[in-house]
């Protein structure tokens, strides 16, 4: 494990000061990268996720992916929590909070808004980052790519049906545009990239070895690609974590007790299920975090980008990567609870045997 990956954690928080602080000095620099942005998609943030992904992207052999037909326990298991689950979830717990137990600290008007906001961000599995979560906990990125792409499909038709409901909003309007290009730029073509450089340096002998020895030199570039990330999510929403910090910690509480619980439910069914931690990690992942992009474009679009459920939204991405990062950490030092691949050596499955 090299330097990046062994304090991820403290860079992760160096990055987030390093974000803040930067919003604060140069309140107009970050203002002008904010407005470089299509179809409310930030275009710098997603080069950055896009380079964290591409070098995933390189380990995906198609044969893998048809492979993932004949393990259908964790697709199945990330269709009904994400989309049986999550939602009602998360919305029970925007109404427990901020009609009651926040009722005398939050107007209710605004509250309205907050829970709006959060039932959206309950709606939006995640798509992108995902990705990252999975390289991290080394899960299999072919059954890990199937899944995403499961899930984008439902999206596109569960969405404004299950959102609209919660919402009570017959009229809702999805940005497909916003919903069409972080599909296209997450998930299209960084397949496509790995696929194709995975075809032109494959052939001949030593071609796995080469490939290999690219994605390692590329993974530092994942890595640098999450920390700037996070400074420049960090520094787009450094007024409102400076200016509103109550409401900001308020809106945290019911989201950090829904993300670690659709975790706990996700990866506790993937033990009972017995799927392999390859598996059931990137399984529990995507439900916990969400598709923050198309969240936010619907909350501006039907409240305006200064009401409360897009600052609800946005709190949501502000939490997401340091919460994940310590359910990445979780997941791995429990790996020993799943049972062992199929193709991992006698010696690795004596050990995961002995340490279950």
């Amino acid at each position: 494990m090299g330097l990046f990956e062994r304090y991820l954690t403290l860079w992760v928080a160096l990055a987030i000061a390093a974000g803040v602080a930067l919003g604060t000095l140069q309140p107009g620099v970050v203002a002008e990268v904010a407005r470089l942005e299509y179809a409310h998609v930030n275009l710098p943030v997603a080069f950055l996720i896009w380079l964290m992904i591409y070098p995933m992207m390189l380990k995906i052999e198609p044969r893998c992916i048809a492979s993932v037909g004949r393990r259908p326990k964790g697709l199945l298991l990330t269709i009904v929590v994400n989309w049986l689950i999550k939602p009602f979830t998360m919305a029970a717990l925007a109404v427990l909070f901020f009609r009651v137990v926040f009722a005398s600290m939050v107007p209710a008007d605004d509250a309205a808004h907050y829970i709006a906001g959060m039932i959206l961000l309950g709606v939006a599995p995640c798509t992108a980052m995902v990705f990252v979560w999975s390289d991290l906990t080394k899960g299999d990125p072919a059954y890990t790519l199937v899944q995403v792409t499961v899930n984008d499909l439902i999206l596109v038709f569960a969405f404004a049906p299950i959102a609209g409901l919660l919402l009570g909003v017959t009229d809702l309007f999805v940005p497909w545009d916003t919903l069409a290009l972080t599909v296209a730029i997450f998930v299209v073509l960084p397949l496509a990239a790995g696929l194709i450089t995975r075809r032109a340096l494959h052939g001949g002998p030593g071609g796995a070895t080469r490939v290999d020895a690219l994605a390692a030199r590329l993974k530092p570039f994942s890595i640098l690609g999450l920390l700037l990330t996070v400074v420049l999510l960090f520094a787009f929403q450094a007024d409102t974590l400076l200016q509103q910090p109550l409401r900001v910690v308020l809106i945290a509480v019911p989201l950090l007790i829904q993300s670690y619980g659709i975790f706990a439910i996700s990866y506790l069914a993937a033990k009972l299920l017995k799927l392999e931690h390859r598996v059931a990690a990137p399984a529990a992942m995507i439900g916990t975090s969400n598709f923050f992009e198309l969240a936010v474009a619907v909350a501006i679009s039907l409240f305006g980008i200064s009401s409360g459920a897009a600052l609800a939204t946005v709190v949501g991405v502000l939490i997401e990567v340091p919460v994940m990062l310590s359910l990445v950490k979780f997941a791995n030092r429990t790996r020993h609870w799943f049972p062992p691949p199929p193709d991992a050596p006698a010696s690795a499955k004596e050990a995961l045997g002995s340490a279950s």
